[in-house]
């Protein structure tokens, strides 16, 4: 193989690696947001639980948040904890 090859190659995953980084961090912020209340689009306090899905016991739950106010809308992947034993 060429040596600008591999160059290439590992530089295109560290800028994927990078990029994935910090759209899981901007997911976080705007999930934390939502948690005391506040759209992490405009601020207020609008923000409503509209679809919540789980698969069972200890699996991930998809619940989805939208916005009366500025429309926001995104779904999040939240631990589902136990099963309450």
């Amino acid at each position: 193989m060429d040596i600008y090859l591999i160059i290439f190659l590992i530089l295109i995953l560290a800028g994927s690696v990078t990029i994935y980084t910090y759209y899981l961090r901007e997911k976080k912020v705007e999930l934390d947001s939502i948690k005391r209340g506040f759209c992490p689009s405009c601020h207020q306090n609008t923000i409503e639980l509209t679809d919540q899905r789980g698969t069972g016991c200890g699996s991930p739950r998809l619940v989805t948040f939208e916005c009366s106010s500025c429309g926001y809308h995104n779904s999040f992947s939240i631990d589902g904890g136990g099963c309450g034993f």
